[in-house]
């Protein structure tokens, strides 16, 4: 297997009590090519602390602190300017990674150097870290610019090359929720991502998480925004023989345009594509 570097990507804001399987997590990886780039948004509760004493003199970990509280979006894109590896991925602080996680999603990219990204399947846990379900939504998908992840089908552990992202507009910084949604469809419009049919993530949900609990409405809006801005950035002019409108309103009106893509026949399409496309590639 060619040793490529990976950056674990890392932005903290007040989830400092969790951080510790986070970083068990990576430190019992079987792949070792990899360094963690944590930058803490003006948590505050204690989570500096904490995780400066978690980290300890470890040269793998490098931590770095906003000033002020920056948001999301403005914190994880510094996470990239910060790093050094080949491949980049984002963990959240409050989340963890199965022991083989790396090591699996590496090897993706050695059998085949085309791919531009990796996803995997999650499972959904408690505030414990206790396993409950695993996420049925996600699939393997049939990249094409007509491809939102709406419903999504793309999810955690995702990781990317960091050329790729280079080519890309890279994560918006005013964005403080879709911000993984954004880098999605920023990266799928650069090449095909490879589907790793396991569970290689934990993510832990809590009355804390971003884009749990109160925040879900807020996240609903900002993915409409975002499905909207990459519409335009494709140069899309209609969707399915509907006409993208040239402001955007409302979410409800950029959901109702992809609504087409529920349906059992379009689903069934999708299938045969991917099937089609799995017996060209034998």
């Amino acid at each position: 297997m060619k040793t490529i570097k990976v950056s674990i990507l890392i932005a903290n804001y007040n989830n400092g009590e969790y951080f510790a399987d986070c970083y068990n997590s990576l430190i019992n990886q079987t792949y070792d090519n990899w360094e963690a780039i944590i930058i803490d948004d003006g948590s505050t509760d204690d989570s500096v602390e904490i995780i400066k004493k978690i980290i300890s003199n470890d040269a793998r970990f490098k931590l770095y602190e906003n000033q002020i509280n920056e948001g999301c979006g403005a914190t994880k894109r510094k996470c990239g300017e910060h790093a050094v590896g080949e491949i980049f991925a984002y963990l959240d602080p409050d989340d963890a990674l199965y022991p083989e996680a790396l090591e699996k999603s590496v090897h993706r990219y050695n059998e085949n150097d085309a791919i531009a990204a990796t996803y995997s399947k999650m499972v959904e846990c408690d505030e414990n870290l206790n396993p409950q379900k695993v996420f049925g939504g996600t699939k393997q998908i049939y990249n094409t610019p007509y491809f939102f992840n709406c419903p999504i089908k793309i999810t955690h552990f995702f990781t990317f090359k960091k050329e790729i992202y280079l080519k890309t507009q890279g994560i918006n910084p005013y964005l403080r929720s879709a911000v993984d949604q954004d880098l999605y469809l920023k990266i799928l419009e650069h090449g095909n991502p490879s589907f790793i049919n396991e569970v290689l993530y934990y993510y832990r949900l809590h009355s804390k998480g971003i884009s749990q609990q109160k925040s879900k409405q807020y996240a609903k809006e900002s993915f409409a925004r975002v499905i909207y801005d990459t519409m335009i950035r494709r140069n899309l002019k209609s969707i399915n023989d509907e006409r993208i409108p040239f402001v955007y309103k409302n979410s409800e009106e950029i959901y109702s345009l992809l609504k087409y893509q529920l349906s059992f026949l379009y689903r069934l399409k999708i299938k045969i594509k991917l099937f089609l496309k799995k017996v060209s590639n034998r």
